[in-house]
C-alpha cells in the first residue's frame, strides 16, 4: 500500500492566503493513482494564521466549499482514500474520502485548544460527554483519528488501542513544538496502540526545526518517513496488516504492547478521569441547582449518602461544609456544636478525630442511617473529586476569628492531591478566610459569603477579589443582583427548597439556587 503525506507552508503573512491555497489545489491535481491513501494537515481552509475570527470565518467562507470539492474529486480520480481537514458546521473537522470521492468519515477534533474555543468560538459542546473513539471501515482497514492538540492526550492512547486499529489519521499543526518532540510523540503513539500512523502537519520554513514533522511510524515505533520541515508531496509504501508483537512480559507469549500493559492497569492510580468527570467551574453552564450539604432531604446532611444521591441524579454542584479538629483533620459537618446533628456533645474542633468517628451522625437523621460516621474532606474527595462543582463553606467559630493557615493549607494539598482545584470554589462569610484564600490560591475560585454584614456582600466580594456572592435570604433585592453582576460577580442563593420560589429566584437573575431539596428544585431546569 502506497501513502502520500502532504505537507504545506505556513506563515502569519495574511497576504499570502490566495497563495498557499493554490498551492493545496495544485498538489491535489499532482496526486496519482499511484497512491492510497493521501493525507493532508490540519485548517486547510485556513492556508495562513488568521489573527481574528472574521478574518478566520473569511477564509472558511472562500476556500472551504473549493477544498472539499476537489478533495472528493481527487479521490475519485486517483481511486484513493483521502483525508483533509477543514472547518464543517463549525467544528474542527478531518474528513474522510472513500476512493469513489464520497465522504465516509468527519472527525470532530476532541480537544479543542483555548483558542479555538474562546477566539474561534468554534462548537465545542460535543467534547464534554463520553464518547467511544471515532472509527470508520474502509478497503477492509480500521482508520483511527487524532487531530493537532488531540496528540499530546496520552490517556486517550490506551482506549484508541482496544479498537485494534490499522491506521491512524493525524491532520495536525503543532506548530510550536521542535521536530524531535514531534517524532517522539508519533513513535509512541504507534508503538502502544500497534498501529500505523499518518501524522500530515504544515512547515514553518525550510531551515525551521520547529513544527511540520510530517511522518508515518510503524506499530514498532519505527519512522517510516519524516519531511521534518520540507514543502511538498513524499510517499512511502507499507503492508498495514504487519503489526508489532513481543513478549507480554519475560518468557510469556507474544502480544501487542497495549494489551500486555491492559492486564496489569490500575486506573484508580491516576487522575479522576471516564464519564462521572463533570466541566469544571468555569464552564459548568449556568443556571445550576446546587445540593446543599448534599440531597439533605433524603439523606444525613454532610453525608457520603447525601453527597451520592446527588451526584447520582445529575447535580452540578453539591455544598458542603469543613471544620478542623482538634488534631488537624479537615470533616464535613455544619454546625460547629455536635449535639444537633450526633450524638455527642461540645463544639468539633475541640474533639479529635477519633473521638469524632466514636459518635454517632445518622440516627438523628434517621433510624435506618444509625453509626453513620462523620465524613472527612478526603473521603469526600476520594470518591467525588471532579463529578461535580464543589462549593466548600469554609466554617469558622464566628464570622470574624481568625483562621490559621494551616488549616487552609491542609485543605488545598487535599485539593490538588485529587486534582481538582478547577472543581472547587471556597465560601465564607469570614473575609479574614477570604483574603487568606486569595494570597494561597489565588486561582481557586472564591465565593463571598453573607457573614454579619448580608448588605455590603457584593461591595466585600469586589474588595477581596471574588468571583461570586452567596445571598442569604432574606437580605438581598433585585438591585444587589444586578449590581452583582455589573461586576462580573456570579450569584448564588441559600436557599430555596419549594420549586416556586427557585422559579423567582431565575426569573430575579440568580445564577446558582442551593437546595436542600434537590430531586424537586432540580426539575425545574428539566422543565424551562
Amino acid at each position: 500500500m502506497k501513502a502520500c503525506i502532504v505537507q504545506p507552508f505556513y506563515t502569519t503573512d495574511l497576504s499570502r492566503a490566495d497563495e498557499l491555497f493554490e498551492w493545496e489545489l495544485e498538489a491535489l491535481d499532482k496526486c496519482d493513482d499511484s497512491m492510497d491513501i493521501i493525507v493532508f494537515p490540519e485548517s486547510c481552509d485556513v492556508p495562513c494564521f488568521a489573527p481574528t475570527r472574521e478574518i478566520f470565518l473569511q477564509m472558511v467562507e472562500k476556500y472551504s466549499k473549493r477544498l472539499i470539492s476537489k478533495a472528493a474529486e481527487t479521490a475519485k480520480r486517483c481511486n484513493s482514500m483521502l483525508f483533509i481537514n477543514v472547518t464543517a458546521d463549525n467544528r474542527n473537522t478531518t474528513l474522510a474520502f472513500d476512493r469513489n470521492g464520497n465522504v465516509v468519515g468527519k472527525y470532530p477534533k476532541q480537544h479543542l485548544t483555548p483558542g479555538e474555543t474562546s477566539k474561534r468560538r468554534l462548537d465545542s459542546e460535543y467534547s464534554f460527554e463520553f464518547s467511544e473513539p471515532y472509527v470508520i471501515e474502509a478497503d477492509g482497514l480500521k482508520f483511527g483519528f487524532l487531530t493537532c492538540y488531540d496528540f499530546y492526550f496520552y490517556e486517550n492512547f490506551a482506549n484508541l488501542a482496544r479498537q485494534r486499529l490499522d491506521i491512524i489519521i493525524g491532520c495536525s499543526h503543532q506548530r510550536s513544538d521542535m521536530q524531535s518532540a514531534l517524532e517522539t510523540m508519533t513513535r509512541f503513539l504507534a508503538y502502544n496502540t500497534n498501529t500505523y500512523v499518518l501524522r500530515a502537519s504544515v512547515s514553518m520554513g525550510e531551515d525551521s526545526d520547529i513544527g511540520g514533522g510530517s511522518m508515518a511510524a510503524a506499530p514498532d515505533g519505527n519512522i517510516l518517513l519524516n519531511m521534518k520541515s520540507r514543502v511538498g508531496m513524499e510517499c512511502f509504501e507499507f503492508d498495514p496488516s504487519k503489526k508489532y508483537y513481543k513478549p507480554a512480559g519475560f518468557n510469556n507469549p507474544d502480544s501487542a504492547h497495549w494489551e500486555y500493559t491492559e492486564k496489569g492497569r490500575r486506573p484508580w492510580k491516576y487522575r479522576p478521569a471516564g464519564s462521572a468527570v463533570v466541566r469544571y467551574d468555569s464552564i459548568m453552564p449556568y443556571p445550576r441547582i446546587c445540593a446543599h450539604r448534599g440531597f439533605s432531604t433524603a439523606a444525613p446532611e454532610n453525608s457520603m449518602p447525601a453527597f451520592g444521591a446527588a451526584i447520582a441524579l445529575g447535580a452540578q454542584e453539591i455544598e458542603f461544609d469543613l471544620w478542623y479538629t482538634r488534631d488537624g483533620h479537615i470533616v464535613s459537618a455544619h454546625d460547629k456544636k455536635l449535639s444537633r446533628v450526633s450524638d455527642g456533645d461540645g463544639l468539633i474542633y475541640e474533639h479529635t478525630l477519633d473521638e469524632l468517628y466514636a459518635l454517632d451522625f445518622g440516627t438523628k437523621f434517621n433510624e435506618r442511617f444509625a453509626g453513620l460516621k462523620i465524613v472527612t474532606f478526603e473521603e469526600i474527595l476520594k470518591k467525588f473529586a471532579c463529578h461535580a462543582v464543589m462549593n466548600i463553606h469554609i466554617k469558622t467559630p464566628d464570622n470574624d476569628s481568625d483562621y490559621d493557615i494551616r488549616h487552609l493549607e491542609k485543605i488545598i494539598e487535599l485539593i490538588d492531591k485529587y486534582d481538582c482545584r478547577r472543581h472547587v470554589y471556597f465560601m465564607c462569610g469570614n473575609d479574614k478566610v477570604l483574603k487568606m484564600a486569595r494570597e494561597l490560591a489565588p486561582d481557586i475560585c472564591r465565593c463571598q459569603g453573607a457573614g454579619d454584614r448580608p448588605w455590603d456582600i457584593v461591595e466585600r466580594a469586589v474588595e477581596n477579589g471574588c468571583q461570586k456572592v452567596q445571598f442569604f435570604k432574606p437580605y438581598f433585592n433585585k438591585e444587589m443582583v444586578d449590581r452583582a453582576h455589573a461586576h462580573g460577580l456570579r450569584c448564588n442563593v441559600f436557599f430555596a427548597d419549594d420549586p416556586n420560589e427557585a422559579r423567582e429566584y431565575l426569573k430575579m437573575g440568580m445564577d446558582t439556587i442551593l437546595t436542600n431539596d434537590y430531586n424537586r428544585v432540580s426539575q425545574i431546569l428539566k422543565e424551562d
